[in-house]
C-alpha cells in the first residue's frame, strides 16, 4: 500500500481549521508515526501500538476530507490511549476504548472545529460510539456533504427509491429492496444473487436494466 509521511505542517493541510495544534499535542507527546495512506475500501484508519522502544504507529486515509480525517484520527487515537492505559487487557471496541473516544471528541467538539451539523451529529458517537464508520451512518452522510470531488450522478442508496433499479461504480446493475437491519438487500439483476449495501454507498439511478 503506497503511503507517504508528512511533516507536522504538511499534516495541517489535511485538518480542519483550529485543530493543529492540539493534534499535533498528541503526535509528539505519545511519539506516533503518522502515515497519510491512499484510498483504503475497507478501512479508513487503523492503530498499531508501539513495540520494544518503537513508535505507535496510525495511518489515515488521505483522500478523506477534513473533517473525515479528524475524526477516523481521534478514533485510532483513542486505540492508543487506551493501549497506553490497558495494553492487550481489554477487547478493541470496549467500554474502555469508548471512554477515551468520547473523551477526545468532546474535546475537539468544546473548540468548536466542526460546522453546526457535524457537531449535532457527533452527539450520538459521544454518548456510544461504534466500532467501525459504517456503523455511524448518520454522522457519514453529514460527513461526506463536505467532500470536495464528488461523482456525478451518484446519490447515496438510503436516497434510492425501493424497487428503483441502480448501477454501481463497477458497471453492475441491481434492484432496490427493502431495509434489512442496517443495510439494504437489492438483488442483482444479471444473476438475480441477492446483495446487501451500507445506506452510505453510493449508486447512479437508471430507468431500466441495460
Amino acid at each position: 500500500m503506497p503511503v507517504s509521511e508528512h511533516p507536522m505542517q504538511a499534516l495541517a493541510a489535511f485538518l480542519p481549521d483550529g485543530s493543529f495544534d492540539q493534534v499535533v499535542y498528541y503526535i509528539h507527546h505519545y511519539k506516533v508515526h503518522l502515515t497519510i495512506s491512499k484510498q483504503r475500501k475497507s478501512v479508513l484508519g487503523d492503530y498499531r501500538h508501539a513495540g520494544w522502544g518503537g513508535n505507535h504507529r496510525i495511518s489515515v486515509n488521505g483522500n478523506l476530507n477534513k473533517y473525515e480525517f479528524l475524526i477516523t484520527l481521534l478514533h485510532e487515537l483513542a486505540h492508543l490511549l487506551t493501549y497506553e492505559l490497558h495494553k492487550n487487557r481489554v477487547e478493541p471496541h470496549g467500554k474502555e476504548w469508548k471512554m477515551n473516544y468520547s473523551r477526545l471528541l468532546v474535546d475537539f467538539v468544546q473548540h468548536k472545529i466542526f460546522p453546526a451539523d457535524i457537531e449535532k451529529a457527533l452527539q450520538k458517537s459521544i454518548i456510544n460510539p461504534s466500532a467501525t464508520a459504517n456503523g455511524e451512518t448518520d454522522l457519514l452522510l453529514v460527513l461526506r456533504k463536505y467532500d470536495a470531488a464528488k461523482k456525478p450522478g451518484f446519490i447515496h442508496i438510503i436516497d434510492v427509491p425501493e424497487g428503483a433499479v441502480f448501477q454501481t461504480e463497477n458497471g453492475k446493475i441491481f434492484r432496490k429492496g427493502a431495509k434489512r437491519r442496517k443495510r439494504f438487500e437489492c438483488v442483482e439483476i444479471k444473476t438475480g444473487l441477492h446483495y446487501t449495501f451500507s445506506p452510505i454507498s453510493e449508486v447512479k439511478v437508471i430507468e431500466t436494466p441495460i
